[in-house]
């Protein structure tokens, strides 16, 4: 056993200043660690953070980033812990974890509030469970296609993580399933490779379904929907990773402006640029407080 997890372990390197040489982005020490991040626009205009799922770094971003860029915004993408060219802090990975990176980075960019956070797949956990906890902070909340329900894992985190070796190149493969036409998106799977290869990947993604508990998820889209903040719903109809038929569970307790992509994946962002990022202007553009309706 432990000479075949030898054998498939990608995990060689450390992320350290090293690995970082020559890296985009900009980089940052905060509580935890450092993240890795980027931002542009002006530092007094309208500021919008965006933030990515499960284990995609920031550039499942990099589309809506450049379209927020040229409307004006001051817009900051960043990976989270574990993910891409930040840290991989050996801790449980909590909510706490994900909102004081968060919060840090906020702070030390002097980032003028309320900001707007946008968030895709479990990136939509992370900002509602963000505006939840720091509702002065924010006053919109974006979410593409989130989670809603996370499952149970069956066997134990050290089990996990043997299997996940196994798997690693699958679930890296596994990518293009975020879309409906794959082939429109040539090096999606091996832009992902790379970050497989650095200690604390796994260990990332696999403490993060044992500490972020579904029922927290659920809670917090209750709360945010009792701080009746501006919330805008969007979902691809042709979604397999989390099914468009959650974008009614998730209506039926939380108040949104609902725009539902056709011929779309997981990824419509992406697959539907142009519709979606003029929704997500327009959105950012209207005034604190504009109804929003199931």
């Amino acid at each position: 056993m432990w000479i075949v997890f030898k054998v498939n372990n990608t995990e060689v390197h450390n992320m350290d200043e090293a690995a970082r040489k020559g890296v985009p982005g900009k980089f940052v020490a905060l509580t935890d660690g450092v993240t890795h991040y980027d931002e542009a626009g002006l530092a007094a205009a309208k500021t919008i953070v965006l933030i990515h799922g499960s284990s995609v770094p920031y550039y499942i971003w990099d589309n809506t980033y450049s379209s927020l860029v040229q409307q004006g915004f001051r817009v900051i993408k960043y990976d989270e812990f574990g993910r891409g060219f930040s840290d991989r802090p050996d801790v449980a990975y909590t909510p706490e974890l994900y909102r004081r990176q968060l919060f840090d980075l906020i702070k030390s960019l002097h980032v003028n509030a309320p900001v707007a956070l946008a968030g895709v797949s479990f990136g939509g956990a992370v900002v509602t469970d963000f505006a939840v906890h720091h509702p002065d902070l924010v006053d919109k909340v974006i979410l593409v296609d989130p989670v809603y329900n996370f499952k149970s894992p069956g066997v134990t985190e050290s089990i996990d993580n043997y299997l996940l070796t196994l798997l690693l190149e699958k679930q890296a493969a596994g990518q293009a399933d975020d879309f409906k036409y794959p082939n429109r998106f040539p090096g999606w799977v091996e832009k992902y490779r790379p970050q497989t290869t650095y200690k604390g990947f796994r260990h990332a993604l696999i403490s993060t379904k044992y500490n972020y508990p579904a029922a927290v998820i659920k809670s917090n889209y209750r709360k945010l929907n009792a701080q009746q903040k501006d919330v805008l719903l969007i979902w691809g109809k042709d979604d397999k990773v989390v099914p468009f038929s959650f974008s009614d569970s998730l209506r039926a307790i939380l108040n949104v402006q609902f725009l539902p992509i056709d011929d779309a994946a997981h990824l419509p962002t992406m697959e539907q640029p142009t519709i979606v990022n003029q929704r997500i202007v327009s959105f950012l553009k209207e005034q604190p407080g504009v109804a929003t309706a199931k």
